[in-house]
């Protein structure tokens, strides 16, 4: 879906207004996706998360890069669902993931793409994930997939609960100065299942900011 790019500076000043109670259940626990030396594992309280649905999206969906390069793949293996603004949350949770990962690979959390597919509690854990890599000095290789998404909308309409499974067996930490890929033999600790809450940006440009994120570690429902 091709949208008329957003001002990042618009989508900052929008932020506090964006802000809406999460639809995400309280006891589900904080974790993180690739295996980057416990980087986001570990923590038993809430936290948040998440990329567009299909295989491959558009490289500048909202006139905003959210390219990543070859060795770094993110597979949404869902489909998109019939109403129109799950639909576009559900992209939009993807472009999120994305973003937090060219984040990484750029080393900055102060990308673009980073600023407009978060805000408030969302764009904090998106800083916070990006930054404990930075810090760490590693990246990311491999195969991260995205898969049994649902997606719940609140009466208001104005926010989207996007859930979904996350199999990081095939996704690691890459020491970003010696690349050396930091492999681990698969377990549970690979799979994880995240709810993100999803808000409507208020222009009317169809965009969707992650706001909040929890995290479930070893998920057995996705493994």
């Amino acid at each position: 879906m091709k949208r008329r790019p957003l001002p990042v500076a618009a989508a900052l000043a929008a932020t506090a207004a964006l802000l809406l109670t999460a639809c995400g259940s309280g006891d589900d626990k904080s974790s993180g996706n690739d295996k980057s030396a416990g980087a986001d594992r570990g923590s038993e309280t809430p936290k948040e998360s998440a990329e567009p649905s299909g295989a491959q999206a558009e490289d500048k969906p909202d006139g905003v890069d959210v390219s990543l390069p070859k060795d770094m793949k993110l597979v949404f293996d869902w489909d998109k669902p019939k109403d129109k603004n799950e639909a576009a949350a559900i992209d939009d949770a993807a472009n999120f993931v994305r973003a937090i990962y060219r984040g990484v690979y750029k080393r900055t959390s102060n990308d673009a793409a980073v600023t407009t597919y978060s805000t408030g509690d969302g764009l904090h854990y998106a800083k916070t994930q990006i930054g404990s890599r930075v810090d760490g000095g590693w990246t990311a290789t491999g195969t991260r997939r995205h898969y049994q998404a649902t997606t719940r909308s609140a009466p208001n309409g104005k926010s989207v609960e996007v859930a979904f499974c996350v199999d990081s067996s095939k996704f690691y930490g890459k020491e970003v100065k010696t690349e050396k890929i930091l492999r681990s033999k698969p377990s549970i600790a690979d799979f994880d299942y995240f709810k993100v809450v999803m808000v409507k940006f208020p222009t009317g440009d169809g965009l969707w900011q992650a706001s909040k994120v929890f995290v479930e570690a070893k998920a057995e429902k996705c493994w």
